[in-house]
């Protein structure tokens, strides 16, 4: 079992910029992150107060909701691919309220490296959702599993992943949540050797080099993003 996110030695004293419109929603966050040992750099309420916030103060960490003012479409979304390009060190947890395939794949598509993408909901399961800001700002990923059952499901005619087994689908499954071995190992009630094993054949069918062994691992979660 991992310990408690609030333990972590790596986040404490993390700040955090918080952007969300609702006024309840970011007051609710702000006091979570507080409780949980975090410092609020910002909380403000769209796209544009969020760039001039993390241009002044460099948080380590930006949540975002994908839908702002002014139009409640992408502005939150497009205000983390610039922090995400003009800030690469500031990690970034986007929050929406359904599953949007698109705005997943947008926010994947770069370096994937401190990139959390999670539905409002699990922000109710305040352990989980701080073991994710945890996981993102030490530069892993976090992605909801409705997110990644969403993109496995209009990917599975994909060729490359036709190749695995139902057990590897299910590891790769489990490592897009951003989980480590013995993670995935206690998920499927199987020894990390046998989890790793699996990994390893699963990057043998995927064709990934055996250079950046840990950057792997994020290249296999993204082969089903492929057309």
């Amino acid at each position: 079992m991992n310990e408690p996110a609030s333990e972590s030695p790596i986040q404490r004293g993390a700040r955090v910029t918080v952007a969300e419109d609702s006024v309840l929603l970011r007051e609710g966050l702000s006091r979570l992150l507080a409780d949980a040992g975090f410092t609020v750099a910002d909380a403000v309420g769209d796209g544009e107060e969020l760039l001039r916030a993390v241009g002044a103060d460099q948080p380590d960490i930006v949540i975002a909701d994908v839908r702002m003012p002014p139009t409640h479409s992408d502005e939150g979304l497009r205000a983390a691919l610039v922090i995400r390009s003009r800030w690469p060190s500031i990690a970034v947890l986007v929050l929406s309220q359904y599953v949007e395939e698109r705005y997943a794949t947008e926010l994947l598509a770069g370096d994937t490296r401190g990139v959390g993408y999670l539905l409002k909901d699990r922000v109710a399961d305040v352990e989980s959702f701080v073991e994710a800001l945890h996981r993102v700002r030490a530069g892993g990923t976090a992605l909801d599993p409705e997110v990644v059952s969403q993109l496995f499901a209009r990917s599975r005619r994909a060729a490359p992943l036709a190749a695995l087994t139902p057990r590897e689908r299910d590891v790769l499954a489990l490592m897009a949540e951003g989980r480590s071995n013995s993670g995935i190992a206690e998920a499927l009630v199987v020894s990390e050797g046998a989890v790793e094993k699996h990994i390893s054949g699963i990057f043998s069918k995927l064709e990934l080099p055996a250079a950046l062994t840990d950057h792997r691992r994020v290249l296999a979660v993204l082969k089903y993003l492929e057309d």
